[in-house]
């Protein structure tokens, strides 16, 4: 009789102890839910800097045409050859000189009398990225290229190597840009801009150079280049408190 008792106040017991427990949590949570929002402001902004090339990366190659691939990769592989020998005469690292891209395809003949195109020979191209760390030289080198027999010149852009350092200045001028439209904003809606909670940069490589109208000291034979003014943009996203 007694153990039947104890096994139907057990329940209760734990009713008791549930009840309990919500008393406790019940005050906590309703003093969290009382608690004022904190007020922020966030604000974008980009800084700029400028800053002269010092570096250039050509992507040049060779394309060969031949009735056989083979024929056509033989020839595409002297003409590399000697245009690789010839950068590495004028004094270009082996370091700065990558191969970019390959490309064995066939040339089709695509007859105007409905025939199926047909197969007339085989194109090869061969590319490589030249880091030219003298801009001095760049129009020797390029005009070295062609000469050495390149029919592709891809592309040519130039460089900022201390890229990374030079761009403080334009994130502590995204910072300023950022608090000062913060200022007018908080005004605006009168509130008074507090302590920085956050701070973020947006990384990304930067677009095309602008150029300025700046002639690099080239050879007067060599193919004449514009150094131009590189333009660093840095972007920040800060967050402060408003009071």
């Amino acid at each position: 009789m007694l153990s039947a008792l104890r096994s139907q106040s057990l329940p209760s017991a734990l009713r008791f102890g549930c009840l309990a427990v919500l008393l406790l949590i019940s005050p906590t949570l309703s003093h969290a839910e009382d608690k004022p929002m904190e007020r922020t402001i966030t604000v974008s902004a980009t800084g700029t800097a400028e800053a002269e090339p010092d570096r250039a990366r050509i992507t040049s190659g060779v394309s060969t045409e031949a009735e056989t691939a083979r024929e056509a990769l033989t020839k595409n592989s002297e003409t590399m050859s000697t245009i690789i020998s010839e950068l590495k005469a004028k004094g270009i690292d082996p370091k700065d000189i990558q191969t970019a891209s390959f490309n064995v395809e066939p040339v089709m003949d695509y007859s105007k009398d409905g025939q199926p195109p047909k197969v007339r020979g085989y194109r090869v191209s061969n590319q490589v990225v030249v880091l030219v760390r003298k801009l001095n030289q760049l129009g020797d080198v390029l005009d070295n290229v062609v000469s050495a027999g390149a029919n592709q010149i891809q592309g040519l852009a130039f460089e900022v190597s201390k890229e990374d350092t030079l761009k403080d200045d334009a994130r502590k001028e995204a910072v300023a840009n950022a608090l000062r439209r913060a200022k007018l904003l908080a005004a605006a809606a009168g509130a008074e801009v507090g302590n920085v909670l956050q701070i973020s940069e947006e990384t990304s490589s930067n677009g095309p150079v602008m150029y300025a109208p700046r002639l690099a000291k080239a050879a007067a034979s060599s193919v004449p280049i514009e150094t131009g003014t590189s333009t660093l943009e840095a972007r920040v996203t800060v967050t402060w408190a408003l009071k």
